[in-house]
């Protein structure tokens, strides 16, 4: 078995335990329960994105370190109009979010995976909670971007929910006639964003699945030991904390809860633009190239 294949078997695993415990994840502390979630996103989910230099050295042009400032400043110009988009827009940043977000975790899946599997995997995060968790889904979008944007948006994911459910379990079970594995994968995500709460859930995946797996295939891209391609991710992951800590004293004032859903999200949101338009040529061309 693959290292992917030994990952992907192993965030089913950790999906459905979730899922099985989920009248428990409920019954948690909710300011604890947000402060692991946060620390674990952070830890765990994060460091895939610190990666990106991995990526960045191999873009046409960009040599000698004037091209490579102009090339950081143009990365760091992204993110802060995703910021600035948040700010001013909030409707079109919170439908902006989920849209490149379903998009990116698409490529979670092994190659080969029909376009339709892809579509129903990387919906799901985003579509699924709405379906037992709809009241919760609404608070977190109102606590991120308001109480506009949320009603603009929680309507059309509900609405979407079960058709993208029972799309979803058809499709496993079609996988299942030929890669057992990436049916289980598919199942998983689905029961897992049904059924959890929807912070532990978004918290499981994005840490069990996405983030593992870009790092695994990140590491075999640049042709280097899985260890040395995470030590790579230190220097960025510091310059990252660094970052939360100014936003976090920036946000003064704004309470605790809903400064901490817009620091994790409002800093995802405004690091996967830059990360996709890097990661993305390279996994549209199947991950070759390194």
């Amino acid at each position: 078995m693959t290292t992917i294949r030994r990952q992907g078997a192993a965030f089913c695993a950790v999906a459905l335990l979730a899922a099985a415990l989920s009248p428990l994840l409920g019954q948690a502390d909710p300011a604890a329960a947000l402060a692991v979630l946060a620390a674990l996103i952070l830890l765990l989910g994060v460091p895939h994105g610190a990666l990106d230099p991995v990526f960045a050295r191999d873009v046409p042009g960009v040599h000698g370190w004037v091209r490579w400032a102009g090339f950081w400043l143009g990365y760091l110009a992204l993110a802060a109009g995703v910021v600035l988009m948040w700010r001013l827009a909030p409707p079109a940043f919170l439908l902006g979010f989920l849209a490149i977000s379903a998009a990116h975790f698409s490529g979670d899946p092994a190659a080969g995976a029909p376009p339709l599997a892809r579509m129903l995997h990387g919906g799901a995060p985003i579509i699924l909670p709405t379906l037992l968790h709809g009241q919760e889904v609404g608070r977190l979008f109102t606590l991120l971007a308001g109480a506009d944007a949320s009603a603009l948006v929680l309507p059309a994911l509900h609405a979407l929910a079960w058709p993208w459910l029972i799309g979803l379990a058809l499709m496993a079970a079609w996988r299942a006639r030929t890669d057992g594995l990436a049916a289980l994968e598919l199942a998983s995500v689905g029961v897992l964003m049904a059924v959890a709460p929807p912070l532990p859930a978004f918290t499981v995946f994005f840490c069990g699945m996405h983030s593992p797996r870009h790092i695994l295939r990140t590491a075999a891209y640049a042709g280097s030991p899985l260890r040395a391609v995470l030590l790579g991710c230190a220097g960025p992951m510091l310059l990252t904390g660094l970052g939360a800590l100014a936003a976090w004293w920036w946000m003064d004032g704004v309470a605790v809860e809903a400064r901490v859903i817009q620091l994790v999200f409002v800093g995802l949101a405004a690091l996967t633009v830059p990360h996709m338009a890097l990661v993305e040529r390279v996994r549209l061309r199947g991950w070759a190239g390194g």
